[in-house]
C-alpha cells in the first residue's frame, strides 16, 4: 500500500488578498499525490506562468508552489489584479483550486483638514462627523479627547456605524474643544487621528422645552437591507428627543429571536452575527419619550452564496462498475451545477455515451474502464459566487485489506457518538459486516449507523453498549475486533450563579463537577463573553482556586457572561453565570416646576441611571433662600414608579428644590437645584404649642411656649400675642402684650396664683386661629408653717412610727411636694454616769408624699437616744422645723462578738479567746458557747457564761482525732445575739518528717517533705560525712559536719557547701536519736586534695609577701629620686654639699610629686 499511486489533492487553497504593500503579494498552492503533482496557474481564465515573469519570484518544492513579487513599487502590482486558479496534475488526473481574487489598494493616509467649530443651544440635537478616509478596509471608530480618554457614550450620546457622533439632545456638560475621531485600520495596523472638533453648547434663553423623538439615522420611516447568509448585519436606530427616548425592537412578521439577535450601543443597534434565511423579514424600531414616539421599519432580505447540500465522494472503483457522483448545492438564487474533468468542461471533451448528467446535477459513469480514472470537478454558481469540489475516480483492481489494527479500544462518555473504525482497502470496495458480542441484531438499533468507509457509529452511547465488536470483510476470512468502553459523562453539579455585586468588591464564581475517575483530573477553563480568561499575576484581577474564579476589585468592564468549561480528554461540560454590577443610582436631572396653585406646585424630574438596582423611592428636599444657614430639609418622599410630586408649600417662603434617588445600595448624589419658587404671605394658620408656666421666682408669672419654625411665620413682621388673666377675681378682661420670642414675664402677680394663659401667632397679614387657654401658676415661695401634732410610737427596739397632722395648704405657698423627717442618733443609752458620750451621728433624712400623715421607720439602733424634727417642702424649698422630739429605743439582742480565736495547749484541749460585740444593743450579761464535732452528727454542746467580763475559755477532754465547729453569742436581757462561728481542731504532738525527697546538685542537695498540718513543730538536725575525705579530721576531731536546727513545718531545706563529684552519708537526728540515714553522690568532677607541705603553710606565705612589698616600695623611691634629682634653693647649692638627711625640707620640695606610702 505504500507504493500505490494516488491522485492529486489540493491541501492548501490560494486565498483572495487585498495588497496594500509589496510584501502582501503572495499566492500559494499546496497539494499531495503520488507521483508528486505538477502545478500550473490561470489568471482571469488565461494560462499564467509566474516563472516567466521577471517581476515575480517562484518557490517550488515537492507538493507546493508559491510566487511573490520582486517589485519595490505599488504601481507595478496593479497588473497582477485578477482571478487566479491553481491546477495540480499527475498521471491520475488534475485537481482544480478555488478561485482566488487579488486586488491592490492604497493604505489610508492622514488628510489635511480644517478645524471645525460647532455651536448649538442646550436641548438641541447635533451630529459630529468623522468622515474616515475611503478604503476597502472597514474602519473601527474611537471618539476620544486629547487626553486619549474615550468620550462617554450613553443612550443620549451614541456612535453611529458611519463613524459620526450623535447627540439626542445637548447639555451644558457637552461643551468641549477636543472631540477627536480616531480611525483604526486593523489590516494595516494604522490609527489616524482626525482634527479635533470644538462644540459649544449655549444656554437656552427660555425654559428648555421637551421634544418628541425623531429619527437621526436612518432617516425616514423605511429602509431595506440585503445580507448574505452567514454574514453579520447591523440595523441601526439613532434618535433625537428630550428627554432621551427609550428604544425597543420588534419583528413585525413574527417573534424577535433573542438567541439570534444581540442589542448593542444602548439598544440603538440590532445585530445578526450569523444571519440565515429565516432572519429575513420586517423589523421595527420604536423610540418613545414623554412627548411621543417615532418608528422606523427595516426590510431585511437574506440571500445566499452557493453552499453544498451533498458532495460527491472520492473512491476506488473496479472496471465495469457504475459510478454515480451526486453533487447538490443550494443558495439564493438557486445555483447552476456544472462539471469538468481534470479542469476541462465536459462540453469540451469527446462525447461518451457512458456519461449521463441528471436534472439534479449528478454525473453517472456506466461500465467504467481504467481510462475513466480522473479528477472530476463539480461547480455550483450564482450571482454571489462559485464553489468547487474535486472528486477522485480511480479505476483499479486490488485485493481487499483491513487497514485498521486489531484489538483497538475505543473510549467514550455517555451520550457521545461512538465511532468504531474499520478502514478497508481494495477494488472493488470491500463490503464490511459488524457484529456485537452482546447484541444479536446490531443494525436493528436505530442508534447504530454503518458508514460507507467501513466504520460504525453509535449515537447517544450508554453503558449497555460496552463490550467487544467484530468488523469482517464479506466473503473473506478477514476481520478485526474492537472494544468499546463507556465512561460516566462529566456533569456540573454546582454551576456558576448570577451574581450582583458592588464596584470595588470581590466576586466569586464556583463550578463543581463530577468526573469519571478514569478520566483523571479535569481542566477548568473560564471564559468571559466567550474569551478565555488567564490568571492575573500582576494585578491579581483573576485568581483560580480549585473550582472558584475570584474576581477582585470588580469594575464596570467586568460585567458579562462567565462560562465554566470542565474539560476532560474525552468530553466537556459547561455552564454559565452572569456578573452584574449594582451601585447607588445617579442623581435625577432636569427638575421642572409646573402647575403652581395656592401653596402647591408640581415638581417633575428625569431619573438617572439606577445601576442595576431599582430605585425604591425619591426624596424631595427644599432650601429656604432666606435661611440658607439651616441648609436642605426633607419635604416629602415618593415611590419608585413616580417621576413627579405634588408639593404642599408654606406661605412667604423662597424655595429651591432638589431630588435624591434611593435604591438598596444607598442614596444618589443630590440633583442640581431647581429654579427659585416664591410663595405669597398669609396670616398664620397655626399657633405655638406647649404653652405653659415656667414661674420659679415669687410674685412673677413666666409664660413659655415652643417657639415656632420660621416656615410657620407665613408672612412678615411675625410676633407672638401673649394673653393672661387670673382664674379667680379678675373678671373677663385679658391682659395683652406682644413679643418676638419666648418666654414672657409678668411681675407683681402674687405668689402661687392660678392664671389662664394663651399665646397667638400674629404677622402683618393677620392673626392665627383663636388659641385655647391653659392654666398656669405664678412663682412659688417657701412654706410658712411646720408640721403640727408630731408624735413618735415605739414599735420594737429598732422600729418606730411617726405621725403628724396635715399642714394648711395655704401656708405651703406652692405645690406641696411632701414632708421631710430628720432623725439624729445621739448615742447609746449605756453612756452615762461618768462615761463620756459619743458625738451625735449625721442626721438621716426621709421624705414622704404630700398626702401622707404617718411613716414607719425601721433599722434603728436599739438601746439609743434619738431626736426627731419635721419640715414641709415645695419646689422652692423647706419651711420651718417642728418642735424637736426626743425618744429612746429599747434594749435589743447584741450583735456577734468582734473576733474569736482558737489555741490548743494540748492534744485534747482548746482555748477560745474573743472580744465583746461591737454593737451590744443593751447591757451585756454574758455569753452562750455552742460547739460540736463537724465530721459527724454528734450532739451540740452548750456552755453558758454569766460574766460579761470573761473573754476566754478552755475546753478539755476533746477528741484528738476530730474537728470542731464553735458558735459564740453575746447575751442581753432581750435575749441571745447573733453568733460568730469558727472551725478548729486540737494540735497533736510533733514528730520528725518522713518520706523525705532528695534532689542532688554539684554543691548542694535539696530536701523536701510534706509537713503534717495538725502536728506541732519540732526541730531536727542533718549530719553529713564526705566519704572522699576520710583521711582528714575536723578541728574538733570529728569527721562529721552538721546543720543548724531545721523546723519540721517548713517542708523544704537546702544543704549547701558540698564538694562536686563526692560521696556523702546523710544522717537525720531528732532528740539525739537518728530517725533516717541515706547515701548521695554530688554531680560534677571531684577535686583531689593535695597534702599540706612547708611551702603551703600560711605563716610562710605571709612572710614572703611582706618582703616583696618592701622591695617594691624602695624601687619606687629610687626611681623618683633619679628622675627629679630633688629641688634645692640657689642658696643651698652655693653652700655646697650637705647631708641630704640633715637638709631642711622647703615648701617647694616635692611640689610636683606627692607620694603616700
Amino acid at each position: 500500500t505504500r507504493t500505490i499511486k494516488r491522485p492529486p489533492v489540493i491541501t492548501t487553497q490560494p486565498e483572495s488578498v487585498t495588497v496594500f504593500s509589496v510584501e502582501d503579494l503572495v499566492m500559494s498552492c499546496e497539494a499531495t499525490g503520488n507521483p508528486p503533482p505538477i502545478f500550473r496557474w490561470t489568471k482571469d481564465g488565461e494560462e499564467f506562468d509566474p516563472g516567466s515573469d521577471p517581476e515575480l519570484k517562484v518557490s517550488q518544492q515537492s507538493g507546493s508552489f508559491v510566487f511573490y513579487t520582486l517589485s519595490n513599487t505599488m504601481d507595478t502590482l496593479k497588473q497582477y489584479q485578477g482571478k487566479y486558479v491553481c491546477y495540480a496534475s499527475n498521471e491520475l488526473g488534475t485537481a482544480v483550486s478555488n478561485e482566488a481574487i487579488l486586488k491592490t489598494d492604497v493604505p489610508p493616509t492622514q488628510q489635511k483638514e480644517r478645524k471645525v467649530h460647532m455651536k448649538s443651544e442646550q436641548g438641541n440635537s447635533i451630529v459630529l462627523k468623522c468622515n474616515p478616509p475611503q478604503s476597502s478596509m472597514k474602519p473601527i471608530i474611537h471618539w476620544m479627547d486629547r487626553g486619549l480618554h474615550h468620550i462617554e457614550l450613553s443612550q443620549r450620546v451614541v456612535s453611529g456605524k458611519d463613524g459620526n457622533l450623535y447627540f439626542a439632545h445637548l447639555t451644558a456638560e457637552d461643551s468641549k474643544d477636543d472631540y477627536t475621531c480616531n480611525v483604526q485600520y486593523l489590516a494595516t495596523r494604522t490609527i489616524l487621528a482626525k482634527e479635533p472638533i470644538t462644540l459649544t453648547v449655549t444656554p437656552s434663553n427660555s425654559v428648555v422645552r421637551n421634544k418628541r423623538p425623531q429619527m437621526m439615522r436612518p432617516t425616514g420611516s423605511h429602509s431595506t437591507y440585503h445580507a448574505l447568509k452567514g454574514q453579520t448585519l447591523e440595523l441601526e436606530c439613532i434618535v433625537q428627543g428630550l428627554p432621551t427616548p427609550d428604544v425597543s425592537w420588534l419583528r413585525k412578521d413574527g417573534e424577535l429571536s433573542e438567541s439570534r439577535t444581540v442589542k448593542d450601543m444602548f439598544d440603538r443597534r440590532l445585530l445578526f452575527s450569523n444571519i440565515s434565511e429565516t432572519d429575513g423579514g420586517e423589523y421595527q424600531c420604536r423610540a418613545n419619550n414623554s412627548q411621543g414616539k417615532v418608528t422606523h421599519t427595516y426590510t431585511v432580505i437574506v440571500e445566499a452564496a452557493p453552499y453544498w447540500t451533498k458532495e460527491p465522494v472520492s473512491q476506488l472503483y473496479a472496471p465495469g462498475e457504475t459510478v454515480k457522483l451526486d453533487c447538490q448545492a443550494d443558495g439564493i438564487p438557486p445555483p447552476m451545477i456544472s462539471w469538468t474533468i481534470n479542469g476541462i468542461p465536459i462540453s469540451e471533451t469527446d462525447e461518451d455515451s457512458r456519461r449521463t448528467l441528471t436534472a439534479s446535477g449528478s454525473l453517472i459513469l456506466n461500465d467504467v474502464t481504467f481510462g475513466d480514472t480522473a479528477i472530476y470537478q463539480c461547480r455550483a454558481s450564482n450571482k454571489h459566487g462559485t464553489i468547487l469540489t474535486n472528486t477522485n475516480v480511480y479505476v483499479i483492481e486490488l485485493p481487499p485489506q483491513i487497514l485498521t489494527e486489531d484489538g483497538n479500544t475505543y473510549t467514550f462518555t455517555e451520550g457521545q457518538k461512538a465511532l468504531l473504525e474499520c478502514e478497508t482497502f481494495g477494488s472493488p470496495k470491500p463490503k464490511v459486516i459488524w457484529e456485537s458480542g452482546t447484541t444479536s441484531s446490531l443494525l436493528a438499533d436505530p442508534r447504530v449507523n454503518p458508514l460507507t468507509n467501513g466504520g460504525l457509529e453509535i449515537y447517544n452511547v450508554t453503558h449497555s453498549d460496552e463490550g467487544f465488536y467484530t468488523c469482517a470483510v464479506q466473503n473473506t476470512n478477514l476481520s478485526v475486533s474492537a472494544e468499546l468502553e463507556v465512561l460516566n459523562r462529566t456533569v456540573i453539579v454546582s454551576p456558576p450563579q448570577a451574581l450582583k455585586v458592588q464596584p470595588g468588591t470581590t466576586a466569586i464564581f464556583t463550578c463543581l463537577a463530577i468526573v469519571d475517575p478514569k478520566l483523571g483530573s479535569p481542566l477548568i477553563q473560564w471564559r468571559k463573553d466567550g474569551l478565555k480568561l488567564f490568571e492575573s499575576h500582576i494585578d491579581e484581577k483573576y485568581t483560580f482556586e480549585g473550582p472558584d474564579l475570584i474576581i477582585t476589585n470588580v469594575e464596570p468592564y467586568d460585567e458579562g457572561i462567565y462560562t465554566c468549561e470542565v474539560i476532560t480528554r474525552l468530553d466537556m461540560a459547561e455552564a454559565t453565570g452572569t456578573l452584574t454590577l449594582y451601585d447607588r443610582p445617579d442623581p435625577p436631572g432636569l427638575l421642572q416646576i409646573t402647575d403652581p396653585k395656592h401653596r402647591e406646585v408640581t415638581l417633575s424630574w428625569t431619573p438617572g441611571d439606577d445601576h442595576n438596582s431599582p430605585v425604591l423611592e425619591y426624596v424631595v428636599e427644599f432650601e429656604d433662600q432666606d435661611l440658607k444657614e439651616i441648609g436642605w430639609e426633607e419635604l416629602t418622599r415618593v415611590s419608585e414608579n413616580k417621576v413627579h410630586a405634588r408639593l404642599s408649600l408654606w406661605p412667604y417662603m423662597s424655595y429651591r428644590f432638589r431630588v435624591i434617588a434611593i435604591n438598596e445600595v444607598g442614596k444618589s448624589d443630590s440633583s442640581k437645584p431647581s429654579e427659585i419658587h416664591n410663595t405669597l404671605a398669609e396670616a398664620p394658620d397655626r399657633n405655638p404649642e406647649d404653652v405653659r408656666s415656667e414661674s420659679t421666682n415669687p410674685n412673677t408669672l413666666v409664660i413659655a411656649w415652643q417657639e415656632m419654625e420660621k416656615h410657620d411665620f407665613s408672612g412678615p413682621d411675625f410676633k407672638y400675642k401673649v394673653m393672661w388673666r387670673k382664674v379667680v377675681g379678675s373678671g373677663p378682661n385679658w391682659h395683652i402684650d406682644y413679643t418676638t420670642a419666648p418666654p414672657f414675664t409678668v411681675s407683681d402677680v402674687g405668689n402661687f396664683s392660678a392664671f389662664e394663659i394663651k399665646v397667638q401667632a400674629v404677622n402683618e397679614k393677620g392673626e392665627g386661629p383663636e388659641p385655647d387657654p391653659v392654666i398656669g401658676y405664678s412663682g412659688e415661695d417657701s412654706p410658712l408653717e411646720p408640721p403640727v401634732d408630731v408624735g413618735v410610737e415605739l414599735i420594737n427596739s429598732s422600729t418606730i412610727k411617726v405621725t403628724w397632722a396635715a399642714v394648711d395648704r395655704e401656708s405651703v405657698r406652692g405645690h406641696l411636694l411632701g414632708y421631710k423627717i430628720y432623725l439624729v442618733r445621739l448615742g447609746s443609752r449605756a453612756h452615762h454616769q461618768g462615761r463620756r458620750a459619743t458625738e451625735p451621728e449625721s442626721p438621716v433624712v426621709l421624705e414622704t408624699g404630700a398626702n401622707e400623715e404617718k411613716k414607719v421607720i425601721s433599722s434603728l439602733t436599739p438601746y439609743s437616744h434619738y431626736t426627731l424634727v419635721m419640715t414641709v417642702f415645695n419646689s422652692k424649698g423647706e419651711g420651718p422645723a417642728s418642735e424637736m422630739l426626743s425618744f429612746k429605743t429599747d434594749e435589743g439582742v447584741p450583735g456577734p462578738p468582734m473576733s474569736l480565736m482558737l489555741d490548743s495547749p494540748s492534744e485534747t484541749e482548746m482555748t477560745l479567746h474573743w472580744t465583746p460585740p461591737d454593737q451590744p444593743n443593751g447591757v451585756l450579761i454574758g455569753y452562750l458557747l455552742q460547739y460540736q464535732q463537724s465530721d459527724d452528727d454528734s450532739p451540740m454542746q452548750v456552755v453558758t457564761i454569766d460574766d460579761s467580763a470573761v473573754t476566754h475559755l478552755t475546753l478539755r477532754s476533746l477528741d484528738r482525732h476530730s474537728h470542731y465547729r464553735f458558735y459564740l453569742r453575746g447575751r442581753t436581757a432581750a435575749g441571745d445575739g447573733e453568733p460568730i462561728m469558727q472551725d478548729g481542731a486540737t494540735v497533736l504532738d510533733g514528730v520528725p518528717p518522713s518520706n523525705i525527697s532528695l534532689s542532688v546538685g554539684e554543691n548542694s542537695v535539696n530536701l523536701s517533705w510534706v509537713a503534717k498540718k495538725r502536728h506541732r513543730n519540732v526541730s531536727f538536725q542533718i549530719h553529713y560525712l564526705n566519704k572522699n575525705e576520710l583521711c582528714c579530721v575536723s578541728a574538733d576531731g570529728s569527721k562529721w559536719k552538721k546543720t543548724e536546727k531545721v523546723n519540721s513545718s517548713q517542708s523544704f531545706y537546702q544543704l549547701q557547701g558540698l564538694a562536686p563529684g563526692s560521696h556523702y552519708r546523710l544522717r537525720f537526728t531528732y532528740s539525739n536519736t537518728t530517725f533516717w540515714e541515706t547515701d548521695i553522690e554530688t554531680e560534677g568532677t571531684g577535686v583531689t586534695e593535695v597534702q599540706p607541705s612547708f611551702a603551703t603553710q600560711g605563716w610562710f606565705i605571709g612572710v614572703v609577701s611582706a618582703i616583696v612589698l618592701l622591695l617594691l616600695i624602695l624601687l619606687i623611691l629610687c626611681f623618683i629620686k633619679r628622675s627629679k634629682g630633688g629641688k634645692y634653693s640657689v642658696k643651698d647649692k652655693e653652700e655646697g654639699p650637705m647631708d641630704s638627711e640633715a637638709r631642711p625640707m622647703k615648701d617647694e620640695t616635692f611640689g610636683e610629686y606627692r607620694f603616700v606610702i
